[in-house]
């Protein structure tokens, strides 16, 4: 299969990679892949590769998709990719699946099209970012085995214990939703992974990122939040706001944030905006 590369995280799928590579191997006649050891690692084998390949292939997570795609933004080169994380919500909102057999189908066809993407102070985001409970979430699960039952239990923990984050917005038409929030996310597609839907009405293709304000919210509405939310049923009432922005800015008393599940640091003050039609997706 010329012109296609598979860049493999060994880290996700539980460090189980082996039985899609012996798969790959079967399926295609001496496959072009790297197994990463680390970010640099991948986009040197990317620039290494760059100008023979046309289709590059992510296997892993959305923070492996997203390393995947920052090397790839504004050119006319193609991602796809073999969904292997714990959350699999970008491959699940561009309609990958665990079918290597439909991957290479789709490889041979070679259909694309453009979607946005979106930055956080200059660092790309392609599924959802945020900060408050859940930036504190992933940092707390990137020290477990990972798994949803891990997401679940270090959810919980955490609620109970975490104080609201303060926002403040710098454009005047958003200053009405300053205050505090139990977590602020920031939604190019609808899910966060695992079918949990934190924007229901979030479009890829819209030139428009959904800023999800949460509150802070009692026990008794817990469970109506997350029924809503593997529903699709999340909306604007007196805990969830929607707003739908191309470029804002504001400061937030926290440097948590998950950039696509991965955590990380981030000063404020904070600037968001959309990057429309910049990346080019296997269909």
């Amino acid at each position: 299969m010329d012109k296609v590369a598979f860049i493999i995280n060994p880290f996700s799928a539980k460090k189980n990679y082996q039985p899609f590579l012996n798969e790959l191997k079967t399926k295609v006649n001496n496959p072009l892949y790297y197994v990463s050891e680390s970010i640099p690692g991948t986009e040197e084998f990317i620039k290494s590769h760059f100008e023979e390949v046309d289709i590059f292939v992510a296997i892993g997570g959305d923070g492996t998709i997203s390393t995947v795609a920052k090397n790839l933004i504004y050119t006319d080169k193609i991602l796809a990719i073999f969904p292997a994380g714990s959350g699999n919500g970008f491959s699940n909102e561009t309609q990958f699946s665990k079918n290597l057999d439909e991957l290479l189908e789709k490889i041979k066809a070679k259909n694309s099209r453009k979607i946005d993407t979106f930055t956080v102070n200059e660092r790309l985001s392609i599924n959802v970012s945020g900060t408050g409970f859940d930036g504190k979430v992933v940092k707390e699960f990137e020290k477990t085995s990972r798994g949803f039952k891990n997401y679940i239990k270090v959810s919980l923990k955490t609620f109970f214990n975490y104080k609201p984050i303060k926002v403040k917005f710098f454009d005047e038409e958003y200053q009405q939703y300053n205050g505090r929030y139990l977590m602020m996310n920031i939604a190019n597609t609808r899910q966060f992974g695992n079918n949990a839907y934190i924007a229901p009405k979030a479009s890829k293709s819209d030139g428009l990122v959904d800023m999800v304000l949460v509150k802070k919210f009692p026990l008794t509405y817990s469970a109506l939040f997350a029924f809503r939310m593997f529903t699709k049923r999340l909306k604007d009432d007196e805990y969830v706001t929607y707003l739908p922005v191309s470029e804002i800015s504001f400061k937030v008393n926290t440097k948590n944030w998950h950039l696509d599940g991965e955590f990380n640091k981030i000063k404020s003050p904070i600037h968001v905006k959309v990057q429309p039609a910049s990346l080019n997706i296997l269909i």
